[in-house]
């Protein structure tokens, strides 16, 4: 049976306190007309970045959600991952991927393992490794400049070249994944701005979108930046325009936030820029490299 509206399972924690994960998986996919299936990983009060939070890890919760989820016989017409807190949820999705997968299916996995060139601290090498195992069953991948060093054993710098960046993306391709995108690439010849790289094996062509730069870190703009990818490409975007998209909405969003007196953990204005998807398509910035 054709699902009626595009279905996505998206296999994320949830935070009831600060703008991440679910909590803007399930907004943006819904605002693009997308209904979200969510599997949650952990229930935690406020995301990571705050002190103190309270806990709740769903790993032994996920099997019987899946199990009875096969015995519907529910079809997705795409699988999106995120935060993975253990080797053993990271199986858990390797299984899921392997159970419900379809023709022409996005199966789209966000790499999360660290930023600005360290590990989140629940995370090691042997997570490294398995992220790996997970990428290989991917169509599309979105780590940041951080993550796809840890992925290819590459030593991180913000000195990075942009020829070595679309190195990267080759190489992280070759590992499984047909579309690699590499958030948060430094633009050498400006340092107000940072770009968006990523390269698609299957017509072996590579794209580029600038945007300027402010002096602000927002958590949860990795999770709203990978949720806008897979609502543009289901609505039927081409890959340029979708990160056209996601750049302009991230952008916008940072913007609408920036201006107030306000904790940056409690993350992007969501609320204030959630209608901007409804919007026609401005494409303005991408661009292809050479």
């Amino acid at each position: 049976m054709v699902n009626p509206v595009k279905k996505v399972a998206a296999i994320h924690d949830l935070s009831g306190v600060g703008r991440a994960s679910l909590t803007v998986v399930i907004p943006i996919l819904s605002t693009m007309g997308i209904q979200v299936c969510p599997l949650p990983t952990a229930v935690l009060s406020t995301h990571s970045k705050f002190s103190d939070y309270h806990f709740v890890d769903l790993t032994e919760h996920m099997q019987p959600i899946i199990n009875h989820w096969q015995n519907l016989e529910l079809k997705f017409d795409a699988i999106y991952s995120g935060f993975l807190g253990s080797d053993k949820q990271i199986d858990i999705v390797k299984n899921f991927i392997d159970n419900f997968r379809q023709d022409n299916q996005l199966v789209v996995v966000d790499p999360v393992l660290g930023d600005n060139g360290s590990l989140y601290g629940p995370f090691n090498n042997y997570m490294i490794e398995k992220m790996r195992e997970l990428i290989k069953k991917a169509v599309i991948i979105t780590p940041n400049l951080t993550e796809a060093a840890f992925l290819l054993d590459k030593p991180f710098s913000f000195e990075i070249s942009q020829d070595e960046i679309k190195t990267w993306v080759k190489k992280l391709a070759d590992m499984g994944p047909e579309i690699v995108i590499i958030t948060s690439a430094p633009e050498k010849l400006s340092h107000k701005q940072t770009s968006v790289i990523a390269y698609n094996k299957k017509d072996d062509r590579l794209w580029k979108v600038t945007c300027d730069y402010l002096p602000a870190s927002y958590p949860g703009t990795g999770d709203a930046f990978a949720s806008v990818i897979v609502g543009s490409l289901l609505q039927g975007d081409s890959l340029p325009i979708a990160l056209d998209r996601a750049v302009q909405f991230i952008s916008m969003g940072v913007r609408a936030t920036f201006g107030y007196n306000y904790n940056t953990n409690y993350g992007i204005l969501l609320e204030k820029v959630l209608p901007n998807l409804q919007s026609p398509v401005q494409i303005s910035s991408y661009e292809l490299l050479d």
